[in-house]
């Protein structure tokens, strides 16, 4: 829930948007739902989707009015939403088929809490998010997997290079050679560029750092 005010989304934006003009890089911005219509420019994406087409819903936005939006891609299953908000791996399964049923591509957060991790469970945690996540998905094409360790996210503890290799190597056990895996977690203009190449991820999910136009442009320039 952040920025607080269209004007801050809008400079943020504008900002990022100059940044990165000419990059080879690919961006996405996923701002919260009710500044969507005001961006343009950039390939957008959403923090959420329903699994259904319509209807009595109160609160929730469907694929189709995303789409209505120019909206591509669409984050499921973030830590965030599956901490506060109960999500299951089953809902996030029906949303993933939602989602690609409609022509979104999707941004799929997987990751373990640091209790797992410290009980050794993590390959468990992973292993078994990605079946019953995609459970009933025979195209990933669409699919794009994020691995952010719910320990990382937001608290400047980011995951050693190493370690998310490992992890890394892991997921892409479960998904096509093609399938994009992305590193989430503290990421900054700083350390940014150790993902890219030395985790061998395929790119970043980035939280607290892209408030930030210049951090975040730093942080797309150094995945060229």
């Amino acid at each position: 829930m952040n920025p607080v005010s269209l004007e801050e989304a809008k400079n943020i934006f504008e900002g990022i948007k100059k940044g990165v003009e000419g990059t080879e890089a690919k961006v996405v911005i996923c701002p919260p739902f009710v500044y969507l219509a005001e961006l343009k420019g950039l390939t957008l994406g959403a923090q959420d989707i329903f699994y259904e087409e319509k209807g009595a819903f109160t609160g929730e936005v469907s694929a189709e009015m995303l789409k209505n939006l120019g909206v591509e891609y669409v984050i499921i299953g973030h830590s965030e939403r599956r901490k506060y908000l109960g999500e299951t791996d089953e809902v996030i399964n029906e949303k993933i088929k939602k989602a690609l049923e409609s022509g979104l591509k999707v941004i799929f957060c997987i990751g373990e809490t640091a209790e797992e991790r410290k009980n050794g469970k993590k390959n468990e945690v992973l292993e078994r998010q990605i079946k019953k996540g995609l459970a009933g998905v025979e195209n990933l094409e669409n699919v794009n997997i994020a691995y952010e360790p719910v320990w990382a996210i937001g608290t400047g503890n980011n995951c050693s290079i190493q370690e998310t290799k490992e992890s890394i190597d892991f997921i892409k056990k479960f998904v096509e050679t093609k399938t994009i895996v992305l590193y989430g977690g503290s990421v900054k203009g700083d350390n940014s560029k150790e993902y890219i190449k030395e985790s061998e991820a395929d790119g970043l999910l980035v939280g607290g750092a892209s408030l930030n136009a210049e951090e975040f442009v730093k942080i797309v320039k150094s995945a060229e």
